[in-house]
């Protein structure tokens, strides 16, 4: 239906106004705030078949923010349909129609409403001489999608579709009730300036939003009520032209015009103050954004180069572990076997000697003596004496043996130790590296969560 009404070859006459709004919408989200991007692209597209579908009426200045809200939840074609639908069946473009006539039928009911349901609060207005049409038209002229955090929007264009367009009255009685303590405070420029910022800014909390959402819901306007204010306004209006000439009746009608015209300028003039504003602060953020980027870059490189120097001091260290263990197996090996050559020569000396072997058994270890037997010769003194030093002498040569292989294995365990310090200091580099580097990811995963944001 979109490239049907985009194809018809009609040149839309609000081409230049839709253009001048597209950038204006929502220009803070992702999805419309590149220009020329798929999502400007695609609202342009739903904007300019409307104005060419709908000649009569054609492009509205603010129409825009309802489109870019319904393109958020489908596609081009279902988009421009529900568009279509809200414009046609559920009576939005009737308030673009004979100079807004019925807008201002829809201010008359809302003050009717006022005066019933928040008395006090209408009779401030009424003496600062505030008019609904001063601070409500975009209310009714764009759903609310104009100034007000999408999570609401969502809600109201839910229950629009499902109520129809007197739900405008629900929530537009919410808001006046919500703020009424406030609003009574202030003057006449103080309550228009209170529409336009605080209002809005207070319903970026879901939680706020979501309890206004429940007050409108609970509120019941029955449509009786509705047609009756309807009536009443229709009958003054026709009171009102039967009693003015032609010119003054010219007259009204302008400066009603001209302070639409004005109004509608303010607003336009606070859209475009909104959207530097927020044109800045994103490319504030966006620099920011790149100096984080820079240094996590930075440190990365950094963090890359000292895990390649750990990984060469590793390996250094890993070389160094394996050589000395290498040399200890080595002196290890060679000191059993001159051990064993020393406790082989011991051992042939004791077989070769008669004596000793009448002592040591072939294990090394001494026998029990056996008492002596009667009539053999008793040795001398001199070779008990010869054999006792010979005795202590291979047994120092034999702790000497003892000892110097304890030794050799205190080494041993020292050299291992050294090395598990070694290891030890790697795996820590290695784990403060890889903690670094998650911190880093983690910490530009956040800022660009918050972009998104």
């Amino acid at each position: 239906m979109v490239t049907e009404a985009m194809e018809q070859g009609n040149e839309s006459p609000q081409d230049s106004a839709i253009t001048r709004d597209i950038n204006r919408t929502f220009p803070a989200h992702d999805y419309f705030k590149d220009t020329g991007g798929d999502g400007q692209d695609s609202l342009y597209k739903i904007c300019k078949a409307y104005s060419v579908y709908d000649e009569e009426i054609g492009y509205c200045q603010g129409q825009s923010f309802l489109a870019a809200v319904l393109l958020l939840h489908m596609p081009e074609e279902q988009a421009f349909s529900v568009l279509v639908k809200i414009m046609f069946e559920y009576g939005l473009r009737e308030l673009f129609k004979q100079n807004f006539e019925d807008l201002h039928c829809k201010f008359f009911q809302l003050e009717r409403l006022m005066q019933e349901c928040i008395p006090d609060l209408y009779a401030h207005f009424l003496n600062l001489g505030l008019e609904a049409h001063m601070y409500a038209s975009q209310w009714f002229l764009t759903l609310f999608t104009a100034k007000f955090p999408l999570y609401m929007v969502f809600h109201i264009i839910d229950l629009l579709l499902c109520e129809g367009i007197s739900v405008i009255f629900n929530v537009a009685l919410a808001l006046l009730k919500t703020s009424k303590d406030d609003l009574i405070q202030t003057d006449f420029e103080g309550a228009l300036k209170f529409f336009r910022v605080p209002v809005p800014k207070r319903y970026r909390s879901e939680e706020n939003a979501k309890k206004l959402m429940e007050l409108a819901c609970s509120m019941k306007i029955s449509q009786k009520k509705l047609k009756k204010y309807e009536k009443d306004y229709h009958t003054i209006r026709e009171q009102q032209e039967q009693q003015e000439a032609p010119i003054e009746r010219y007259e009204r009608e302008n400066r009603r015009l001209q302070e639409a015209n004005m109004r509608l300028e303010q607003e336009n003039d606070d859209l475009a103050h909104e959207l530097v504003s927020s044109k800045i602060a994103l490319r504030k953020d966006l620099d920011n954004a790149e100096e984080k980027a820079d240094a996590l870059n930075k440190e990365l490189l950094i963090t890359k180069q000292k895990l390649v120097d750990s990984e060469d001091e590793k390996r250094r260290l890993e070389e160094e572990s394996a050589q000395i263990c290498s040399q200890l197996s080595e002196r290890l090996e060679k000191q059993q076997t001159a051990n064993r050559g020393e406790l082989e020569k011991i051992r042939m000396k004791v077989e070769g000697c008669e004596k000793c072997s009448i002592l040591f058994n072939k294990e090394g270890r001494l026998k029990a003596l056996s008492a002596p037997k009667e009539g053999s010769e008793e040795d001398t003194d001199e070779e008990k004496e010869a054999l006792k030093n010979q005795l202590r002498e291979m047994e120092l040569e034999l702790a000497q043996t003892k000892l110097q292989l304890v030794e050799a294995e205190c080494k041993i365990q020292d050299l291992e130790h050294h090395l598990g310090l070694a290891l030890n200091e790697v795996q820590a580099a290695k784990k403060t590296w890889f903690n670094r580097t998650l911190s880093s990811i983690k910490t530009v995963t956040g800022a660009q969560g918050k972009e998104s944001v």
